[in-house]
């Protein structure tokens, strides 16, 4: 797994130990991120259930201001911040070993906005539909900014939450990406 562009292009990044942790190939990133937009001119990103971390430093390399990286792994952690190093991402970081929920809470509270929010929870865990109404009830998304859900092709995501409506689907063999973005009439 890698960096596949931007200033940290090639940088290679390390995976998480074990079978928990199931990482976004390269070719389904480098697919998503050609139809999100392959370069990005600021904005902050939040990686949660972030792993090791590949899509947020993906989305930096390729010109996102700041990324929020949060999973509940100690290992996931360790990891992620080992990539963040490699990556010299270090100012632009910060990682935080929470649940999913709760980590949105704290956010929510700061009333940060994200350009960009990647969730890419384990598949046998159902936690999107949860997160994915926090997020559109809260106003974590700024106006154009896209949620990109990673799920088990098999799995249904609601076609609307709060005001994010889902705009485009990508699959990938057993794997889909709903893209979200706020309803025209919403607060975006």
């Amino acid at each position: 797994m890698r960096i596949i562009a931007g200033m940290a292009k090639g940088i290679r990044l390390k995976t998480v130990p074990g079978t928990k942790v199931r990482p976004t190939t390269d070719r389904v990133k480098e697919s998503l991120f050609s139809v999100i937009g392959p370069f990005f001119d600021g904005g902050w990103v939040l990686d949660l259930f972030a792993g090791s971390g590949s899509l947020g430093l993906e989305a930096l390399s390729r010109g996102a201001e700041h990324a929020v990286f949060v999973d509940q792994s100690r290992a996931s952690i360790e990891v992620i911040r080992e990539n963040i190093r490699a990556a010299r991402m270090d100012e632009k970081s910060e990682v935080y070993r929470k649940d999913a929920r709760a980590a949105l809470r704290v956010l929510i509270r700061r009333n940060v906005r994200f350009r960009y929010i990647f969730l890419d929870p384990p598949y046998h865990e159902p936690v999107l539909n949860q997160t994915l109404q926090m997020i559109g009830e809260n106003d974590l998304l700024e106006g154009g900014g896209v949620v990109a859900a990673e799920h088990a092709s098999d799995h249904r995501l609601p076609e609307q939450t709060g005001e994010l409506q889902v705009v485009r689907t990508l699959t990938y063999g057993d794997t889909t990406i709903d893209l979200y973005q706020q309803e025209e009439n919403g607060r975006g």
